[in-house]
């Protein structure tokens, strides 16, 4: 067959390779026009060519044009049940070798009809039990049976009485009953074609001699003796009885083991049902029928059987000429499979050099014609499994062109060097070393290792030079030579050493050497056992120094950075290493377990653990606090005032009663302030007696016969305690008795003292104090407050109303000279519609005011308006309603083609005049405003002409407005002129600016 030479790890096997083997087929027998395909596919280079034997005989493709091959498929044309019914095999071929495929089965499934001829009537007693036979027709492929009773589609329902054997066909009737009489027809049905045959009526009569006694249990169903089961499948194993009164079926194994979940009953216990059947399903199976007249029972035996599977196969293999090939193969089965082998899908030769021993394959001193396919073959009764590998040859004189002797190799004076000589030779070469032209001979310090490697053991100088191997076998001989160089060792002449540092700073580890001209040195380091990446690392990390030196730089150094160090040097001949240990001083790190160890209602015993001093000793620690009541941690006062760093312990002081506190503690040392330890749980501080008072402590205003007290609340943080609440204290002031009201409402900051004989704004001295669960707390300094006072009763006269703009109207009244109340202000409501006087707007002035502008009107409306007094008891009496129509609307069309003519600083300007709609006011003159460019003040010039003379004193631009003036207000300026004074003499006619040329101007003004 011949094979390339070829290194082992470079073999590449193109034998066939199996990618799809045949399966079992089973097709319907009644159907012509259908086709079989029986699919084969194999890789290999060259791509294998396929055959198919059929029985054990070769098909002819060239004879039959009913069988053709599509790739390596085999497709049956109009498949035929007598000649084409059999078992096949698929046969892949390349140069390489053959392979056989596992064998297929082509089956045809099909069930003829049954005969004609008229069943006989079945006569029986009522009570006694019966059989209808089924007898099914010839037939090919599994069936499934029913029985219609009387006419289709009546079918026979089981039920513990009635049963249908799938494996018989029958229909069995443990006692038969007056309804059971009729006729009944046995339906059949093929699986694969689902065919479907019916056998003629078989009729069911009683007999007219009376009815049948009870009898004992008689089983007419009944499983082998002994059922082969494959593992894997379904056992479906069937038992029934008749009898009268109707037996009843149980199951157990006869080893008394109970049955696995996975055991299911049917069909009233008729069918016991066995899934995915193992080795420990096997053993004795019983069925019990029983009544009351008495018991029967079956027992049979399920065996165990399975085809090989295979537990070890070979693999492709490439060995040299006159090598030793073994391969073995193992499979299990029951019963235990037998072996053989093919090769190139022929039965292998057994003798001389080929020997086979329990599967296991031996051919001693291969030769090229051994290679090829190989297969072996477990076999048992119930199944046939083939293993395929290749066998390749390989024969070559020695070759060096992919492992040659490093053309230059470098060893430090005083190590061991190995020269390896591995040529790819087939079968294994000799090899000799030369040195120069001498051969290498072994001694002390050289040794000729198997294999072919040199070793020299503590090189000097003179072992430098040029070396030779020298390869040789039965096909050739070959060499390969290189050059050893012996180069002076390398050391370092500057180490990195252990140093301290503060976090933060930075500094260099030195790491130089001296070396051999002639080598190349790299330099790496490691930190704490990982190589530094400088380029992830770079922030921190950088070499510095050169090809010369290996220097780290490292900076802004944190206290990550602490550890161990260490310089490598690499050389073409030898690694070098030197280390250095880094500490970093940092501040200290977060303390542990803070401790609430005794609470009180102001203070608090703590407890903590120390935390690291990162290199500095632990000089002091300070204790914060929160609660929910303040914004993050606060410092906290303690006892002692100061802690030093070897205390553990301190108190608390200065805490607000009845408040829950989280506490964590900070340490410091000469670097710096630490993080913050965890902090503590969460620890309420125990209640107390109020001590804060409440402040802003006044009121006044209400209704009549009303006192109001209002004060500023008690935070809760410092109400101490729950229960919470307000005592309020009044007297008349001068008076000596107080009268105290309590309020346990702690969010109300209001109290009203409501008594008809308060007389109106009368002056009260008033206190107020916070009380908890605990007591009273102190009162607030005595406040003077005024009781209500009645509204004015008084109405305001003179009230007039006149039309400002079309936005505008103003109201005026005389003030109410004389008035037994208090007077504050003014209150003026206005509205439209008089006959549904609902307030549109209120307008209030203070103090004497007697007169008030009201704006935001609609234009050409009828207001009407009243005037009252009010304190803070609220309004008096209304004055009668006066009423004012507002002007018509300004024009609402600004002035239009505005030119402008400026001569040095004087401008004239001249416009169209506006003329007024019907529904506006008037125009009644124009107004003119100018601002400078980027100024803020703006001038305003009126006229009752359309044109009008500026003097622009400034060499500035200018920015110009013209709008008209009428009864009704100000009308629609036109867009903004931008004035150039560039020259001496310009004329413009304005147009119009873009809006955001008109916002840029406006916001540079």
């Amino acid at each position: 067959m011949g094979c390339l030479a070829a290194f082992l790890e470079d073999t590449v096997f193109r034998g066939p390779k199996w990618r799809v083997e045949p399966s079992d087929v089973t097709l319907p027998a009644d159907a012509p026009d259908q086709e079989a395909v029986l699919s084969c596919q194999a890789v290999g280079s060259p791509t294998p060519q396929y055959r198919w034997s059929l029985n054990g005989t070769l098909i002819d493709f060239s004879t039959d044009d009913r069988r053709r091959l599509s790739g390596g498929d085999l497709i049956i044309r109009r498949p035929d049940r007598t000649r084409d019914t059999g078992i096949y095999q698929c046969i892949a071929t390349n140069a390489v070798g053959t392979v056989l495929s596992s064998k297929a089965s082509l089956q045809f499934a099909y069930i003829e009809n049954f005969k004609t001829q008229t069943r006989n009537a079945v006569s029986v007693r009522e009570g006694q039990g019966v059989v209808l036979l089924c007898g099914p027709p010839p037939h090919s492929g599994e069936l499934t049976f029913t029985w219609v009773f009387n006419e289709y589609p009546y079918f026979v329902q089981q039920d513990a009485r009635r049963f249908v054997s799938q494996v018989t066909g029958n229909l069995y009737i443990a006692k038969v009953e007056p309804s059971d009489v009729g006729n009944y027809t046995c339906v059949v049905i093929n699986s694969v074609t689902k065919g479907k045959v019916l056998s003629s009526p078989t009729p069911l009569v009683l007999r007219t001699d009376g009815v049948m006694g009870e009898y004992e249990p008689k089983i007419e169903v009944n499983f082998p003796e002994t059922v082969p089961a494959a593992k894997g499948s379904v056992v479906m194993l069937e038992c029934f009885a008749l009898g009268n009164p109707v037996p009843e079926i149980t199951w157990k194994r006869t080893n008394g083991v109970p049955f696995p979940s996975k055991v299911k009953m049917q069909k009233s216990n008729a069918v016991l049902e066995i899934p995915s059947v193992q080795q420990e399903d096997t053993g004795g199976y019983e069925c019990m029928a029983q009544n009351s007249r008495g018991k029967n029972v079956a027992r049979g035996r399920l065996s165990f059987h399975a085809k090989p599977q295979w537990i070890q196969t070979m693999r492709d293999t490439a060995l040299a000429i006159e090598e030793k090939l073994f391969w073995d193969c193992k499979a299990t089965g029951k019963p235990k499979p037998s072996y053989s082998w093919l090769r190139n899908g022929e039965p292998l030769a057994v003798e001389g050099r080929v020997q086979v021993e329990n599967g296991a394959l031996s051919i001693s001193a291969l030769n090229l014609s051994d290679a090829g396919m190989y297969q072996c073959v477990a076999e048992n009764k119930h199944g046939t499994i083939y293993s395929s590998a290749e066998l390749m040859v390989l024969a070559s004189p020695p070759d060096f062109s992919r492992n040659p002797l490093r053309a230059l190799l470098k060893a430090r004076a005083g190590s061991e060097v190995v020269l390896e000589c591995r040529p790819r030779a087939y079968p294994q070469a000799i090899t000799l070393w030369k040195k120069g032209n001498e051969i290498v001979h072994r001694s002390e310090r050289i040794l000729l290792l198997p294999g072919g490697t040199l070793k020299i053991i503590n090189v000097t100088k003179s072992d430098g030079g040029s070396y030779t191997c020298v390869a040789r076998n039965q096909f050739g001989t070959a060499s390969t030579i290189g050059r050893l160089l012996i180069t002076e060792p390398t050391r370092i002449t500057q180490r990195p050493t252990d140093m301290e540092i503060i976090v933060g700073e930075s500094i260099v580890l030195p790491c130089q050497v001296s070396s051999d001209p002639t080598l190349e040195v790299s330099f790496s380091w490691v930190f704490n056992g990982q190589p530094i990446d400088f380029l992830q690392d770079r922030g921190h990390f950088e070499r510095v120094g050169g090809m010369v030196a290996g220097d780290l730089m490292i900076r802004n150094i944190q206290l990550g950075h602490a550890g161990k160090y260490i310089c490598i040097v690499d050389t073409d001949v030898e690694s070098l290493s030197a280390t250095a240990i880094l500490i970093v001083k940092g501040p200290p790190g977060p303390p542990g377990t803070v401790t609430v160890e005794e609470i009180t209602d102001s203070t608090a015993q703590l407890s903590w653990k120390p935390g690291r001093d990162n290199y500095s000793p632990i000089t002091g620690y300070v204790i914060q606090g929160r609660t929910p009541f303040t914004v993050g941690w606060q410092a906290l006062d303690t006892v002692p005032e100061a802690i030093d760093g070897n205390t553990l312990t301190a108190t608390v002081v200065g805490l607000n009663a009845w408040v829950e506190y989280e506490f964590r503690v900070v340490a410091s040392n000469a670097v710096g302030v630490g993080e913050p330890s965890p902090p503590s749980v969460k620890t309420r501080t125990e209640d107390a007696v109020p001590d804060t008072a409440p402040t802003d402590v006044g009121g006044g205003g209400g209704t009549k016969s009303e006192l109001v007290v209002t004060w500023e609340p008690v935070p809760e943080e410092l109400q101490n305690g729950d229960g919470f609440g307000y005592i309020i204290a009044i007297r008349p002031v001068g008076g000596v008795t107080w009268t105290r009201t309590v309020m346990s409402t702690p969010g109300v900051a209001r109290y009203v003292y409501r008594n008809d004989s308060i007389p109106p704004f009368s002056p009260f001295d008033v206190k107020v104090a916070a009380f908890n669960s605990k007591g009273e707390g102190p009162f607030s300094s005595i406040a003077a407050v005024f009781s209500a006072e009645e509204e004015p009763s008084l109405t305001p006269e003179g009230v007039l109303a006149r039309s400002i703009s079309a936005s505008q109207i103003e109201v005026i009244w005389r003030a109410l000279s004389s008035s037994p109340e208090r007077v504050l202000g003014y209150e003026v409501v206005y509205w439209e519609d008089d006959t549904k006087p609902d307030t549109v707007g209120k307008v209030r002035v203070a103090g004497n005011q007697t007169s008030v502008n009201i704006s935001g009107l609609t234009a050409n409306s009828q207001f009407f308006l009243a005037v009252s007094a009010f304190n803070t008891a609220g309004a008096g009496p209304a004055s009668p309603s006066v009423n004012a129509t507002t002007k018509k609307a300004p024009p609402g069309q600004p002035p239009l083609n505005v030119e402008w003519t400026l001569i040095g600083s004087q401008l004239t300007l001249h416009w169209d005049p506006v003329i007024a709609l019907e529904t506006e006011s008037e125009v009644t003159g124009y107004e003119v405003l100018y601002r400078r460019h980027r100024h803020n003040d703006v001038k305003i010039f009126t006229t009752n002409k359309t044109s009008m003379d500026l003097t622009l004193p400034a060499n500035d631009d200018y920015l110009i407005q013209i709008r008209a003036l009428s009864e009704g207000g100000e009308g629609v300026t036109t867009e903004p002129i931008r004035i150039h004074k560039l020259s001496k003499i310009t004329r413009h006619t304005q147009t119009p600016l873009l809006f955001s040329e008109i916002l840029s101007l406006w916001l540079h003004i």
